[in-house]
């Protein structure tokens, strides 16, 4: 929870530095968890009231952490000695999605990198 926390405040536009797996990972738990509820709640009180605005809270929670998913997920690339920019290989058709999880599952580059030393310490 620690991590979401600071990638939310901490972190939010940190685009800079490496992040662990378990940073990324924990961030995209809770954000997962946190816009399922957010996303029920919403429609659980559009539904209930008829006011339609309800129904956008999911929509305006996702916005929110926009950024700071991308701050992680570059921070995550920059780990395993990518480049930010290899985000975009998602938008490749079929494969492009299953790389991007492969790389972000990928153990950190040892020792320092051009992007910062290793945030595991070693």
């Amino acid at each position: 929870m620690n991590y979401f926390i600071d990638c939310l405040t901490k972190k939010y536009a940190c685009f800079s530095g490496r992040a662990r797996r378990q940073e990324y990972w924990l961030f995209v738990l809770f954000n997962f968890i946190a816009a399922f509820v957010v996303g029920f709640i919403g429609g659980i009180l559009a539904g209930a009231t008829g006011v339609a605005a309800f129904a956008f809270l999911g929509t305006i929670y996702n916005l929110a952490v926009l950024i700071p998913g991308f701050a992680v997920l570059f921070r995550r690339l920059h780990d395993t000695g990518r480049s930010g920019w290899w985000w975009l290989i998602a938008f490749l058709p079929f494969i492009g999605i299953i790389v991007l999880i492969v790389f972000c599952c990928l153990d950190s580059q040892p020792g320092e990198n051009q992007y910062g030393p290793n945030p595991k310490g070693l």
